[in-house]
């Protein structure tokens, strides 16, 4: 039995808490949970050191919770506040000295390598590609030595495009979603851990909304979970008391939250 540490390195919306205009809107600026970057997690498996998207607020959440080693990258889509601080990965790789495994879709992976090419592939005789590009097609196997950890990945709706969730180990990752399909809801059932997207009380076309999200709680089953993706519109303490009075084991996200699930899942 290892326990899987998982630290929520950001857990925003795509323009942050405060907007970079100053905007709070109704999230206390005196509480620091208020202060949310983008949405990126950190998942540590004996040995084994992976994150979820490199958002825009990468450097400085690697900075503040002292990370200066990653063994791979796991993509949820495309969008900017997943990928643009991808190349904030280069001191990473100078101090390992070993190019990093980078995990996506397709399109994502597309996406990637239109814009930071360099990353990946050798384009001039001054810089070294840090990258390595593998695209997903299945389960994902991360070795290191004896350990392995198996992320699966689960296909969502964000909107007008698909994003992909992620299973291991008994723990359920889904940042950014619209809508769930009961195929693959199946796949995902009684997890120790589920993170799921909860943008706002109100309805939005590519997120879910507190409603939705207590929807699919209720049907995932989780004996523990954490809403992230959080919108300016949503005060941390308001939300806990809210939290309290439905459920015990729903907590809202924070920037550093760290918590360890119990997992036997080993291959």
């Amino acid at each position: 039995m290892s326990n899987t540490e998982i630290t929520i390195l950001g857990c925003g919306s795509s323009l942050g808490v405060p907007r970079i205009d100053g905007y709070w809107g109704k999230a206390n600026k005196k509480n620091p949970k208020n202060y949310r970057t983008r949405c990126s997690i950190f998942v540590k498996y004996k040995n084994i050191n992976i994150i979820i998207d490199t958002s825009s607020d990468i450097k400085n959440q690697l900075l503040k919770n002292s990370i200066k080693r990653i063994d791979a990258v796991i993509y949820t889509h495309e969008h900017a506040d997943q990928t643009h601080g991808i190349n904030e990965l280069r001191p990473i790789f100078w101090l390992n000295k070993k190019k990093i495994d980078v995990y996506s879709d397709k399109k994502t992976s597309s996406c990637l390598l239109k814009s930071f090419k360099y990353l990946f592939l050798k384009t001039n005789k001054y810089y070294e590609p840090i990258l390595n590009n593998k695209i997903i097609k299945n389960r994902i196997i991360i070795k290191k030595n004896k350990n392995s950890i198996v992320f699966d990945p689960i296909k969502v709706s964000h909107g007008d495009i698909n994003a992909n969730g992620y299973l291991f180990n008994k723990i359920v990752y889904i940042s950014d979603c619209s809508s769930i399909s009961s195929k693959n809801l199946k796949k995902i059932l009684n997890p120790n851990l589920l993170i799921i997207d909860c943008l706002k009380f109100k309805k939005h076309a590519t997120h879910l909304n507190f409603e939705k999200s207590l929807f699919y709680i209720n049907k995932i089953k989780p004996k523990k979970t954490i809403l992230t993706n959080l919108h300016s519109d949503i005060d941390y303490s308001n939300f806990k008391k809210k939290l309290k009075l439905i459920s015990k084991k729903i907590i809202p996200a924070f920037d550093g939250l760290k918590i360890k699930i119990q997992s036997n899942n080993e291959y």
